[in-house]
């Protein structure tokens, strides 16, 4: 493959900096004093954000309809969309390695996000989300019951640490600015940023739960993907698997246009 996106090289300075940033944030939350002071800044978040759904319309209806779990798919094929166009953020050649690759690495997020999720647990430090501990929370799932089950409304957790949601979005972030510059990295951060709301609004996850578990485990995947000749290895195997069948479905009319399905 010529012009590789990924390093086959062990880069240890970035892997040791990417991972101590990573552990850094875990083990602060994990000071008692610090994960106090955290929540009661996420407290006043969480209201600064979920009270104006008491009394704006077009607020309540907007994060009601992005807090919704069909939603979550339509988000997923919007970053997806932008991670499979080609010459946006990589050539169009190499859309399928690079496709490929994240696919690995959302497998490693799956399994580290399981461990953290399980220490945590046996640490006896999870908590239950904003909405079922503080006050005064307006809860989407009381405004509209129907669709708490029938749309899977997602506005309650009784294990909201670490973010799963926003580990992903961060993922795709911080996998997308490693290859965009300027007004395009913008835009990556700005849909990151917009897409981790909805659980903040409805009180789904604390702020902490983002911004330190989720952060954390996506510097901690990225930079062992990106730094280690690991996401090289997923490009590689993955591009030689998918390469026939995305070749086939190539020859289509229309669809056939798309960077991923062309030679």
């Amino acid at each position: 493959m010529k012009d590789p996106l990924f390093t086959a090289t062990w880069q240890w300075r970035r892997l040791a900096l990417g991972q101590g940033l990573a552990l850094g944030l875990l083990l602060l939350w994990l000071i008692p004093g610090v994960r106090s002071q955290l929540l009661t800044f996420d407290a006043g978040l969480f209201h600064a954000l979920n009270a104006p759904l008491a009394h704006s319309t077009a607020w309540l209806y907007l994060w009601t309809f992005f807090s919704l779990r069909p939603v979550d798919a339509l988000v997923g094929l919007i970053l997806l969309a932008l991670l499979v166009r080609g010459d946006w953020a990589y050539p169009a050649r190499q859309v399928r390695p690079a496709l490929a690759a994240f696919v690995g690495l959302l497998v490693i997020l799956l399994i580290v996000r399981t461990l953290l999720t399980k220490g945590i647990e046996a640490a006896g430090l999870q908590h239950a989300s904003p909405s079922d501990v503080l006050s005064g929370a307006y809860l989407l799932s009381e405004r509209f019951p129907g669709l708490e089950h029938g749309w899977e409304l997602k506005d309650r957790s009784g294990a909201s640490f670490p973010g799963d949601h926003a580990s992903v979005l961060l993922l795709w972030a911080l996998f997308m600015a490693h290859f965009t510059r300027g007004g395009r990295r913008l835009v990556v951060a700005a849909l990151a940023v917009l897409f981790m709301l909805p659980r903040l609004v409805a009180g789904a996850h604390w702020g902490s739960d983002d911004y330190i578990g989720g952060l954390a485990l996506a510097l901690s995947v990225i930079s062992l993907g990106l730094h280690t000749p690991l996401a090289a290895w997923f490009a590689r195997q993955g591009e030689r698997l998918l390469t026939p069948p995305l070749c086939w479905l190539g020859r289509l009319p229309v669809v056939g246009r798309l960077s991923l399905l062309r030679s």
